[in-house]
């Protein structure tokens, strides 16, 4: 065990990374944020979001006194934005009710909304030097493969095997340089495919390795086809306007702007009358497009729909009349992002 850690900590020193905007800091406020920014999604995507994010938010207090709306619209792109709406709510909590002390210990840090236990652990590690075990994604797979730890992922007996392996492997010292190796080794060699077994450092002791079965671990989950959802969106123009409609504040999108929508096979004019308080012309289909999420696939038949006269239920405080160019940059989902973008090409 005691040797494992060594290894990883001197492949760590020589070959992982070093230069990460968040690994300039030990500001729990930065690492938390780029810990929340990594869930589900990777680094090279993650980094010009972190640093437009702390541009305008540089510190706790700026993100808990900002309005949603505000933090919801530079999040926009990045996806899973129940992460940004538990951010903010974690900013109010700590500034409101801890008069902005951050949480140091990884229990403390835990009852933070959005923050799991490895979250909390690799807060607490790299801002505060604590001694606590970390299981991302990729912490479970080099584990997994590691040890030939049988299983199904997500399984709570499962879980709790590798958590167990992960506490024992802790290192008395260097525990951020042991935690971020365990991360760059599951990043750069114990890749979900195509591992690079013959970089890695802790190969000799590998027992998936030895027994020739290193892609059986962690075990393959059977996934189920992705559900399909099929939904029509308006392109509403009032001349170089476009109407954007706040999604709710919960589910898919939620908080966000959108454009309005209506079930596939309404009449786009007679639901613009009855649902919009708009009247339209001939409506245009524009090309489809597809949109993935976790679980389900968004079908969205957009189109595009000229204004002839406005009633006053157009004008309710969850709708606002956008300039196109405006549009694109109030904190609208990508595929609508799409959509604007080819309208104003092609206006």
């Amino acid at each position: 065990m005691r040797d494992f850690s060594k290894r990883l900590i001197a492949w760590q020193k020589v070959h992982g990374r070093h230069g990460l905007p968040w690994q300039r800091s030990r500001d729990p406020y930065r690492i938390w944020l780029s810990e929340v920014m990594l869930q589900q999604t990777q680094v090279g995507t993650v980094i010009p979001y972190y640093e437009q994010f702390l541009d305008r938010f540089p510190d706790l207090t700026r993100l808990a006194r900002a309005p949603l709306a505000e933090v919801l619209r530079l999040w926009a792109g990045l996806g899973y934005y129940s992460r940004a709406r538990n951010l903010h709510r974690a900013a109010l909590k700590i500034v409101d009710e801890r008069r902005g002390a951050f949480p140091r210990r990884r229990v403390a840090l835990e009852e933070l909304p959005g923050v799991g236990r490895s979250t909390a652990a690799a807060v607490a590690v790299f801002a505060f030097g604590a001694r606590e075990a970390i299981l991302d994604g990729n912490a479970k797979r080099v584990l997994a493969r590691h040890f030939a730890v049988e299983g199904v992922p997500g399984n709570s007996a499962y879980e709790a095997k590798l958590w167990s392996l992960a506490e024992s492997l802790l290192p008395a010292r260097d525990v951020p340089t042991y935690t971020q190796g365990l991360m760059d080794l599951g990043t750069a060699v114990c890749t979900r495919t195509s591992p690079g077994c013959a970089h890695c450092p802790v190969a000799s002791s590998c027992v998936a390795l030895k027994r020739g079965c290193v892609a059986a671990f962690p075990t393959p989950l059977r996934r189920k086809p992705a559900r399909v959802r099929s939904v029509a969106m308006l392109l509403l123009l009032r001349g170089s306007q476009i109407l954007l409609q706040a999604r709710p504040p919960a589910g898919i999108w939620g908080g966000l702007w959108s454009l309005p929508e209506m079930p596939i096979g309404v009449d786009a004019r007679a639901h613009c009358a009855a649902e919009l308080g708009c009247e339209v012309g001939t409506p245009e289909a524009l090309a489809p497009l597809r949109h993935r999420f976790t679980h389900f696939t968004l079908d969205i038949r957009p189109y595009r729909c000229e204004v002839s006269r406005v009633m006053s239920r157009t004008e309710e405080p969850r709708r606002v009349w956008y300039g196109l160019a405006q549009a694109e940059a109030a904190g609208v989902p990508v595929p609508v992002r799409k959509l604007l973008r080819g309208l104003r090409r092609n206006t």
